[in-house]
């Protein structure tokens, strides 16, 4: 048999008075999570990678880069657009905004690398990112990098490399030289003329490397290790002042 268990009055007050503290907390939470309270910006593959920062997310973000977000209304606030407006900028090769259950606007981005530098007569002109696309110079960070001249540059900062089959070739090269540890620590320029035809300038030695097309880019990187390390340890490392790869199975050194 079931006893019927009494609850004073004082008892009963307490309750109501929890209750009624949980349904204020409550409302106040979820007023809370209506409005931006702060934004949270993490910034990816930033280390010696410095085109842009947090502040830059962040005037990408509103229209004169102040906070002028954090205190609005999430229904006044269109965070796709916001979104859309970040990736946007090149630097960046990916950008998630979205907000957490206590009102915080995330921004989760992350950096393009670039692996070149594009010198277009002397001018500082832009960058080749390492997944092909073509960034524009910037005046706040120089990025140590290889670089690239001659006449193409001109052309070759109108379209990202991966969109064009000649672009496709010269990104085919520069990811093989930033790939294999030798070859990066060891070229220092490359000279591309309209043409195509690739010129090489290493670190330290003083020959030019006249590379040609840069198509074959196996081959003609054995047969000029094999120039590196066989041939002018022997003749001497300033014998020659250049050396051909373009035709098969021959190096030709003046």
């Amino acid at each position: 048999m079931l006893k019927k268990i009494k609850i004073g009055k004082g008892v009963r007050i307490i309750i109501a008075g929890v209750v009624i503290l949980s349904v204020i907390s409550f409302a106040e939470r979820k007023q809370s999570a209506e409005v931006c309270r702060s934004i949270v910006i993490k910034l990816n593959n930033q280390a010696n990678n410095f085109f842009i920062d947090e502040n830059d997310i962040l005037s990408l973000m509103t229209d004169d880069g102040d906070e002028a977000i954090v205190g609005v209304d999430f229904k006044d606030l269109n965070l796709k657009e916001i979104e859309e407006r970040v990736r946007a900028q090149k630097f960046l090769n990916k950008a998630e905004i979205y907000k957490d259950l206590k009102g915080n606007i995330l921004v989760n981005a992350s950096l393009r690398r670039p692996f070149a530098r594009i010198l277009n007569n002397g001018t500082p002109s832009g960058y080749v990112a390492m997944d092909g696309v073509i960034l524009p110079a910037s005046s706040k960070y120089t990025s140590r990098t290889m670089v690239i001249t001659g006449s193409y540059m001109g052309k070759m900062t109108e379209k990202d490399l991966k969109a064009t089959e000649d672009g496709q070739k010269i990104y085919a090269l520069l990811k093989f030289i930033n790939e294999d540890k030798f070859w990066k620590a060891q070229i220092a320029e490359i000279d591309i003329d309209k043409n195509l035809y690739v010129k090489i300038y290493p670190q330290v030695t003083k020959q030019i490397v006249e590379f040609g097309q840069p198509v074959q880019l196996e081959e003609k990187f054995r047969k000029l290790k094999v120039f590196y390390q066989k041939i002018l340890p022997q003749k001497g490392w300033n014998t020659y002042e250049r050396v051909n790869l373009e035709y098969k199975d021959q190096i030709i050194a003046e």
